[in-house]
């Protein structure tokens, strides 16, 4: 071994020996003092997640709270006439439009399936509408909107040139009040009571009509088949053709309309002419179902005595007309 190689072995033996005694001879260092940091942090945690989740139960608390806050009473009186507020009008065709009235509170009407209300010129009216005999005119209408609805009643209106309350509601302007006196209980629907129901309307009398389709294909556990026939004198004058060709699309086992109407163009597919005999035994369910059918009529005077026979007062009376003679039962037909 070379002299160089020797000197540089021995000083590298020399400087581990020192790091040796060096390491060996301090005493280790004191161990750091932990920090509270870690546990703050953790704490913090803590009490924030407990935080979320009071904030979280207490909000989802309110809200069950208010889903399930049940209205007990509605605010219409069925013996007593209440002025409501005229909220909107809502223009739908040449002569008819949906007016929005007001409801307290944000409450719903709770209006059961079927039934109307009756009206008047409100309390406060400048001028009253009144009869020949000096009495108030009064008259019926079907609500068009849900009974669930909350803060709002609306009425789907045509306004006819004689028609003294028609042309009174037609008149009104948001802010003014119209009376209103409910519910006037007309057919309890019960979820599938018939297999099958006929509906024979004509005009304005669609209102009832919509009421219970709009409430029963509502229902996931409906099975009943309804079929309505719909008289008017033109297409234009048909009232909520666009909801009930939606209810066919989103119903098709369930739900079939036929409209009819006194003169059309050359653009139109469906019947034109008055409701008859033919037309019923085509797309009304038959009589011979007994009590699994029912058939509802609404609509003008004349077209209800021709269908079914005249109603005797607030009575049903006895049926006649065209359902007569195919054979339906009192108990089988319903006159609104």
């Amino acid at each position: 071994m070379s002299f160089v190689r020797a000197s540089f072995r021995t000083r590298a033996l020399l400087a581990n020996a020192r790091r040796f005694n060096s390491t060996t001879s301090t005493p280790p260092p004191a161990p750091k003092k932990s920090s509270n940091l870690p546990l703050f942090l953790a704490g913090a945690g803590v009490a924030g997640l407990a935080a979320y989740v009071y904030l979280d139960r207490s909000g989802k608390e309110q809200v069950k709270a208010k889903v399930h806050k049940v209205q007990e009473k509605s605010p219409l009186d069925p013996d007593n006439f209440v002025d409501f507020k005229l909220k909107r009008v809502e223009p739908y065709n040449h002569n008819t439009a949906t007016y929005v009235f007001e409801l307290p509170d944000g409450q719903s009407s709770l209006l059961p399936v079927a039934s109307c209300v009756i009206v008047k010129s409100a309390s406060d009216s400048p001028a009253p509408l009144m009869g020949t005999n000096d009495k108030p005119v009064v008259r019926p209408y079907t609500p068009v909107s849900p009974s669930e609805l909350e803060g709002e009643l609306h009425f789907l209106i045509k306004r006819y040139e004689s028609g003294k309350m028609s042309n009174h509601i037609h008149g009104l302007k948001p802010g003014e009040s119209l009376a209103i006196k409910g519910p006037i209980p007309k057919i309890p629907y019960e979820t599938n009571k018939w297999d099958e129901v006929g509906m024979i309307a004509g005009g304005s009398g669609i209102t009832p009509m919509y009421q219970i389709l709009n409430h029963a294909l509502s229902d996931p556990n409906n099975k009943t088949r309804f079929t309505l026939i719909l008289a008017n004198m033109t297409p234009n004058d048909i009232l909520l053709k666009e909801k009930f060709d939606e209810l066919k699309v989103k119903h098709p086992e369930t739900f079939n309309v036929v409209y009819t109407v006194d003169k059309a163009g050359s653009d139109w597919k469906s019947p034109i002419g008055y409701i008859n005999k033919t037309l019923i035994q085509q797309h009304i369910p038959p009589a011979s179902l007994a009590e699994k059918v029912k058939v509802m009529v609404c609509g003008p005077p004349g077209q209800v005595e021709s269908v079914c026979g005249k109603k005797d007062g607030m009575k049903q009376g006895a049926v006649g007309g065209i359902l007569k003679e195919l054979g339906y039962a009192e108990d089988q037909v319903f006159k609104f």
